[in-house]
């Protein structure tokens, strides 16, 4: 008996071995595991796949990372061990051509960081619905903004994967594709849609509408001349607009087109030969532009300043000045103006 006792081997963990064992405890930075003979293992928060929930008495799988540490645990891996097994899962998801939900685990300026079925990846910013896209210019608002993303489950597809190089990339964009092209078909040229406000550029507003892209430009805003898109909209406004063009996969909105023209109204007050009051509003080489309504911006051009006349010497920003009506050209929205005598 004791040779055989002397014979007895105890059993002895490897590492990168996968045993199975009990969950004995879960706290928030680490689980507990009875790995039988082999005794107790340590799971550390990182080794613990992201947005998976573990309950005590669950059966699992773990991958050994340390025999034994110092404490007399065994340093195992949850996301290690399931890492083999997500890879077969996701290759049957892209023969499949399925979209799945995924949570966002981090974020970095180029996109989201993913894990799938304990496999980490990564979507591109490129690659965000236009519910989700950061429509920034300043880096850190794009940083913000995709971490408000980060811990939000959504529909995405895998749009290359490769298990040598462990590369997995996935996409928004490609999960809500058909979907979009079913909206895109119920929209025309002409309707009238409601949608927010996702981002602000210098050129105009993005605009999301019901999972589609569209951009209000900033001569779309108003019938008035606007100066910055700030003054008209802010991110997260709900706004009303007219679908003016649909180009693929997105709308060009305007705002001004949804109520009537008010240049038409007051134009019709004006008459040539009259002379009118007006505050100039820009100059440049070839004239200055004179406000002479609230809706109504007139010109007066260089060859009306006689010779040698430089509007940027005869004229200053806000100047009040008494001009006379030359021309009224009420089709290309134009009114041309003299200097009163």
């Amino acid at each position: 008996m004791d040779d055989l006792l002397n014979g007895a081997s105890s059993p002895v963990l490897e590492v990168g071995a996968s045993v199975e064992g009990k969950i004995l405890s879960v706290k928030k930075n680490e689980i507990l595991v009875d790995i039988g003979s082999y005794g107790v293992g340590f799971v550390p928060r990182r080794e613990i796949s992201f947005g998976k929930k573990y309950e005590v008495g669950e059966t699992v799988t773990v991958s050994v990372v340390e025999p034994e540490l110092e404490t007399g645990y065994a340093l195992l891996s949850l996301r290690k061990a399931n890492k083999d097994k997500g890879w077969d899962e996701i290759q049957r998801v892209v023969e499949d051509g399925k979209s799945i939900s995924v949570t966002p685990y981090d974020a970095n300026r180029g996109g989201l960081l993913v894990e799938y079925e304990g496999v980490r990846g990564f979507m591109p910013v490129s690659q965000l619905s236009a519910e989700h896209y950061p429509r920034a210019t300043d880096k850190d608002e794009i940083l913000r903004r995709l971490h408000d993303l980060v811990g939000k489950p959504m529909s995405v597809q895998i749009i290359d994967c490769d298990q040598k190089n462990n590369k997995l990339i996935f996409s928004e964009k490609e999960a809500i594709k058909d979907g979009l092209a079913d909206r895109l078909t119920s929209l025309k040229v002409g309707d009238i849609v409601k949608g927010v406000v996702t981002g602000i550029v210098d050129f105009g507003a993005f605009v999301n509408v019901d999972g589609i892209e569209g951009l209000v430009h900033i001569s779309e805003l108003s019938w008035e001349r606007v100066a910055s898109v700030t003054d008209r909209s802010k991110v997260g406004d709900i706004i009303e607009a007219k679908i003016i063009s649909i180009d693929k996969d997105r709308l060009s909105l305007s705002i001004k087109q949804t109520t009537p023209d008010p240049w038409l109204n007051e134009v019709a007050k004006f008459h040539v030969g009259d002379d009118v009051d007006g505050t100039v509003t820009r100059i440049t080489p070839f004239g200055a532009f004179v406000q002479i309504s609230p809706s109504v911006e007139a010109l007066v051009h260089v060859s009306e300043l006689g010779d040698g006349g430089d509007p940027e010497k005869l004229f200053k920003l806000n100047d009040k000045k008494t001009f006379v009506i030359i021309e009224i050209d009420a089709t290309n929205r134009k009114i041309s103006l003299g200097l009163k005598k």
